[in-house]
């Protein structure tokens, strides 16, 4: 069985290779640890192998393992659906915030995070899809958002996410992704300042390296399956 170094050490020859075949410059794409159902002791580990930025989507959860890792330097990354009622918490305790995907989410998180902590870094999530179970801003959408975003004193409009609808090919895996590449290079000509684009998982993230991803969310493939 191999461990978690070696896992992060794989998944990041494979990245520098993705980014060599198609074109991206090197060290262009990020890797957000996605520890979701995963131990504190996994993530200790992960951290020790030179991860310091965590993807939680349960909120309980997350703030448990926040409290019990205070002694570690980490980014914590809220990447699941947002209620309006859990927002404070959610302003008060991550350093980035994925899924913002409606103008009340965005306006509760600037409202609940304190103006002695830096802004809160936000993504737009968009939906790429149908599926009722996706949460996120339609493609023609997500310009108002970010527009709304830009306004609010304490986010960081930082880019888009999206988490498309699971697909059997490279070849269709990249036509979904290429959709918000393209509203993100449309975007980044209105706000120079947008860095950030969150696409890609652990059975996708060639397809999402090759259209352009600067941050991939892997949980599977640095953690093993999850409890």
């Amino acid at each position: 069985m191999t461990t978690i170094a070696e896992n992060i050490g794989q998944l990041r020859r494979q990245i520098r290779q993705f980014e060599q075949q198609y074109d991206r410059p090197a060290d262009s794409v990020n890797l957000l640890a996605v520890s979701k159902r995963q131990s504190t002791q996994k993530i200790r580990e992960a951290n020790q192998a030179g991860l310091q930025d965590f993807g939680e989507n349960y909120l309980q959860e997350a703030l448990e393992k926040i409290q019990q890792l205070q002694d570690l330097r980490l980014n914590w990354h809220f990447i699941g659906p947002i209620q309006a009622n859990k927002t404070k918490p959610i302003a008060e305790n991550f350093q980035w915030v994925h899924s913002v995907g409606r103008a009340k989410i965005a306006q509760r998180l600037s409202d609940q995070r304190s103006s002695d902590e830096p802004a809160l870094n936000v993504c737009v999530q968009v939906k790429l899809s149908d599926e009722a179970t996706k949460s996120g801003v339609a493609v023609a959408e997500a310009e108002a958002l970010c527009d709304m975003i830009e306004q609010l004193p304490q986010l960081q409009l930082r880019g888009l996410m999206a988490i498309p609808a699971a697909l059997p090919d490279l070849a269709s895996q990249r036509h979904s992704f290429s959709l918000l590449a393209n509203e993100f290079a449309r975007l980044k000509a209105r706000y120079s300042h947008l860095d950030t684009l969150s696409m890609g998982m652990s059975n996708d993230y060639e397809a999402a390296v090759a259209e352009g991803s600067t941050l991939v969310r892997i949980g599977t493939a640095i953690f093993g399956a999850r409890s």
